[in-house]
């Protein structure tokens, strides 16, 4: 294993480069300051008109309120069925047959740069280095870089002992704040080869195809198409329920929901791994925003408003589904942090981002983006309000519900609950999985593990706007089964 060394003058400029790159070239998009001036002064003038308002007449504000809640309950809930919907017309994922793949010549091939960020991942490093050893790609046109933390001695540890060959280099990412995956690519974003960068996390099994794969169908695209997203789904998907039904949550996302943004043209909020850009397109956009904790889909929003495009190719990168709720939840909660952060940071400047990304555009950003923590945090009180209203019937609710708006939130809430349900199960079925049939019947409850990991989100995008909560991986349990590829929806 090579380790990559830097004089001190350059390897401390390139840390400060991958810092503050983004929020130098364009602070508007960055992260690095979670409101601009413009809304904190918008928020207080909201926060002063909300108090005046409540202390004038507290029912009809507090009726106001509820409204605009299940209005974008509604708006949000319809967008999901629009994109489901959308998805299922031919033409929104990039298809790549086995024997197109292994067509070209190597030596046509372009040099790939695969860049694995690892922290604290002793226990999988060597399954890592197996997973990206068959990929049917030739090693002297692969550029792959193991990012390790400076302070990781452990995982160094491992690493300094493994036998591989050249095309594999360890990148030692000195210690500075934030301590977060985006800050690591982009300090080793400049020493990549490659025409293609594509992201691997450290217990990725990837379709050993993907490579050759994501080649082919950017070649056959034009220039304006810059990132391929694979699809991920689970390796232990049978472990427990949770894995279950994040097994499920991810077909639905990755087989239907992105492709349905696809099908709408809208900016594509992608995956943290498994995504293939082309270099020079990463270039200009200065990398990734080390301050935004999902950088994946802020770096999709940026893409789109410059015009540029992202596709699903149909190939599957198995990952470790997190089976432990405390993991899951820690897991989950950086993840809507990150989109809240994401839309708070694309909403400064509201005009021009209708320029760029069209009002359509916009408007499904806002609704898909914004609306996944969102959705997520209203349900426990709405669940509430409905649960204390069959139980005691108290008078409180009744004034807070005229007829109009208790219809309207009945309805909301019965037909939107079900058809999630519905389109939940659905999914098994498209995708072929009706091995998790129950599970799916089951979902509504882990809906409330959502809930309590964007309660948590929304806290910690005060209290701690730009903090990493690390996932711990090594906890699936039996064999991991060799990489298959999950079929296309039917």
């Amino acid at each position: 294993m090579r380790f990559a060394t830097l004089p001190p003058e350059e390897a401390q400029a390139r840390l400060e480069e991958s810092i503050s790159g983004l929020q130098r070239t364009d602070p508007t998009l960055s992260a690095s300051t979670l409101l601009s001036k413009p809304q904190r002064n918008a928020l207080i003038v909201a926060g002063v008109v909300l108090v005046a308002a409540g202390a004038y007449d507290l029912r009809n504000t507090a009726i106001g309120l509820l409204t605009l809640a299940i209005v974008l309950y509604i708006a949000m809930t319809l967008n999901r069925i629009v994109l489901f919907v959308r998805a299922r017309r031919p033409g929104n994922e990039e298809i790549v047959t086995d024997e197109e793949a292994r067509a070209v010549p190597d030596h046509l091939l372009p040099v790939y740069t695969i860049l694995v960020p690892a922290y604290r991942e002793p226990e999988v490093i060597q399954h890592l280095v197996h997973n990206l050893g068959r990929l049917e790609y030739p090693t002297d046109r692969l550029d792959i870089k193991l990012l390790l933390e400076e302070d990781d001695l452990e995982t160094i540890d491992v690493v300094r002992h493994m036998d591989v060959g050249d095309h594999m280099e360890v990148i030692v990412v000195p210690p500075a704040e934030p301590r977060t995956k985006p800050k690591a690519l982009n300090y080793a974003l400049p020493a990549s080869r490659g025409d293609i960068v594509t992201i691997y996390d450290a217990e990725d099994e990837p379709d050993p195809l993907q490579l050759r794969r994501a080649a082919v169908a950017l070649a056959r695209l034009g220039p304006e198409v810059a990132c391929l997203q694979a699809k991920l789904s689970f390796a232990n998907v049978g472990q427990n329920i949770i894995t279950k039904w994040f097994t499920i949550e991810y077909a639905m996302w990755f087989s239907l929901f992105l492709p349905g943004l696809v099908d709408l043209g809208a900016p594509l909020p992608l995956g943290g791994t498994s995504n293939h850009f082309r270099r020079h397109v990463l270039l200009e956009l200065h990398g990734w925003d080390p301050f935004n904790v999902t950088e994946d889909a802020d770096l999709g929003v940026r893409l789109g408003r410059l015009g540029y495009r992202c596709g699903v190719l149909d190939s599957t990168t198995l990952e470790e589904a997190n089976s432990d709720f405390i993991n899951w939840v820690k897991q989950r909660s950086r993840w809507y942090k990150g989109y809240l952060q994401t839309l708070i940071v694309h909403l400064r400047q509201p005009r021009l981002l209708i320029k760029q990304a069209g009002l359509g555009g916009a408007l499904e950003f806002a609704l898909f983006v914004g609306g996944t923590p969102l959705l997520a945090v209203l349900n426990p009180i709405f669940w509430l309000m409905t649960i204390v209203w069959f139980v005691a019937t108290p008078h409180v609710i009744k004034q807070l519900f005229p007829a109009p708006l208790f219809y309207a939130g009945t309805a909301c809430w019965i037909i939107g609950n079900f058809l999630v349900c519905y389109l939940t199960i659905l999914t098994c079925r498209l995708t072929k999985r009706q091995d998790l049939l129950i599970a799916a019947i089951l979902v509504p409850a882990y809906w409330v593990m959502m809930s309590l990991a964007a309660v948590k989100a929304f806290w910690q995008l005060v209290a701690t706007p730009t903090f990493w909560e690390k996932t711990t991986h090594g906890l699936a349990k039996g064999p991991v089964p060799e990489q298959h590829k999950e079929p296309s929806p039917a």
